[in-house]
């Protein structure tokens, strides 16, 4: 029988580099000496440094945040990601000067003996807080600028919350009869029942939380409460002074009703994935029938295979 020789080691580096190249993710492997020894091209795209800028070389020091964003995984982690979920968020440089926001993760390399042989940084780009999930804003200025501060506040609470800061939650709100108030009533009638709401929700809220329009006929409140458990009593809290909120129109009055959805940050995820669970959570409550708490599930957490 005619012996067929496999593929040799050069032809299976050469299919692995490949295999790498095709991915979205930025790949970054890093020696003993902690010197590039591979480069991928997702790194190149989302860094501007190119693979032969940097193979045989420390990393560029702009990037040096990028992959120093964990600490050195301890020797319980080997192996394994140093974070679960979808890392830490990390501000590094790009070539041309702007600001690189990424996610990133680490892993330790060790060979069959278990000696520390290099390290593999993955990350990608943080997602844009334009892309943020909100209510529709119409051609409302206030409640777009409403919607701008509130994206600041979130911003600036998560990047303090992933490093180890207050743990905090968002209660997505929503005035069930708001749409056919405005259809029935005018903008008018639909815009100062929302501003009655408002300050009936205003009088529940805890010292250092906040609230803001998050759409036309919603809300967001942003919560200290220290976990998931306890958001949901607040929320009913705030439910019940949405109920009381007295508005009358032409000497009718209109009874309100809120439906609300509650998720609680978690270090695995984004904040993008924060304001999607809470956001499906009080379309939960609303398609019910509206007046309800619905809590969002924790996170998914996605781990390598």
């Amino acid at each position: 029988m005619k012996h067929v020789e496999g593929p040799c080691m050069t032809d299976r580096a050469e299919l692995l580099e490949a295999a790498l190249d095709t991915l979205p993710e930025g790949i970054v492997l890093l020696g003993e000496d902690c010197q590039v020894v591979f480069w991928n091209q997702a790194a190149q795209t989302i860094t501007g440094y190119a693979a032969m800028e940097t193979l045989g070389r420390p990393a560029p020091e702009q990037l040096q945040p990028l992959l120093e964003s964990c600490t050195a995984p301890s020797e319980a982690e080997s192996g394994a990601w140093s974070e679960a979920g979808r890392g830490f968020m990390v501000h590094a440089q790009h070539k041309l000067g702007h600001d690189v926001s990424t996610m990133a993760r680490q892993l330790l390399l060790r060979d069959p003996l278990g000696k520390r042989i290099g390290l593999a940084v993955l990350f990608h780009p943080a997602e844009c807080l334009d892309a943020l999930p909100r209510g529709d804003a119409g051609d409302d200025e206030d409640v777009k600028a409403s919607q701008a501060d509130l994206k600041d506040r979130l911003e600036s609470l998560f990047q303090d919350f992933v490093q180890g800061g207050m743990p905090f939650g968002v209660l997505w709100i929503t005035v069930d009869q708001a749409h056919d108030l405005r259809k029935t009533h005018g903008v008018g009638a639909c815009e100062a029942m929302l501003s009655k709401v408002e300050h009936a929700l205003a009088q529940g809220l805890r010292p250092g939380e906040h609230i803001g329009r998050w759409g036309e006929g919603e809300f967001l409140v942003i919560s200290h409460e220290r976990n998931s458990a306890m958001l949901g009593p607040h929320a009913q809290t705030l439910a019940g002074l949405a109920r009381t909120a007295d508005f009358r129109w032409w000497g009718d009055r209109i009874s309100l009703t809120v439906s609300i959805g509650t998720a609680q940050a978690e270090p695995t995820a984004t904040l993008a994935d924060l304001l999607e669970r809470a956001k499906a959570a009080m379309f939960s409550s609303f398609h019910a029938g509206g007046n309800q708490i619905v809590s969002a599930p924790e996170a998914s957490v996605c781990t390598p295979s």
